[in-house]
């Protein structure tokens, strides 16, 4: 006989257990997306800890209990993995406001000394702007820049991807937004 769960799984609703069935038998998630379907769908029929983890391949009995905790607390969003280790993020959403900010200001030659932002001139004027980023990277810039949209050109320089300035025939520049730029970038 086991023992009594101290946090046993609340109800699932009818979109979290279609969502979980689907995570279960997909072949193109990340494996471990997989797993953690699998074992929360077993604790749902009613099954024990270690049966659930049996069941998605693991062996500890333990990760399926903290598993189900995280899922009470946050949802389907347990199924990501959390923070896995090594320093903390040092710069919150201000920060990369910050960083976006600079990168979309037209650099002025004599103040910034180029033309085009690179990763190098980016972090020049952040760590020298008042107010700025005294100790940010290039590799913490590249990494904002990437996870908002944005793409190195062969022009030599970033550019919002989906986002397009256009010259018309009047002389008139606008600017052209790709409405399927999201599902592109997946």
């Amino acid at each position: 006989m086991t023992r009594r769960q101290k946090d046993p799984l609340r109800p699932l609703t009818e979109e979290e257990r279609k969502l979980l069935v689907r995570l279960s038998l997909s072949h193109a998630e990340p494996a471990s997306h997989v797993a953690r379907a699998k074992a929360l769908l077993t604790v749902a029929e009613g099954k024990s800890y270690t049966e659930a983890a049996k069941a998605a391949g693991r062996r500890s009995g333990d990760a399926v209990s903290q598993l189900v905790s995280r899922f009470n607390r946050e949802g389907p969003a347990a199924l990501e993995p959390g923070h896995g280790g090594g320093r903390r993020p040092i710069y919150a959403a201000s920060e990369r406001e910050r960083i976006l900010a600079e990168v979309r200001r037209e650099p002025d030659r004599e103040e910034d000394g180029t033309a085009t932002w690179s990763l190098s001139t980016l972090r020049r004027a952040l760590r020298g702007a008042p107010g700025g980023l005294p100790e940010v990277s290039t590799y913490t810039i590249w990494k904002v820049l990437r996870e908002t949209g944005f793409d190195w050109q062969r022009t030599r320089s970033w550019c919002e991807t989906g986002k397009v300035k256009r010259k018309r025939k009047s002389g008139e520049v606008v600017e052209v937004t790709d409405p399927d730029a999201e599902a592109k970038k997946i």
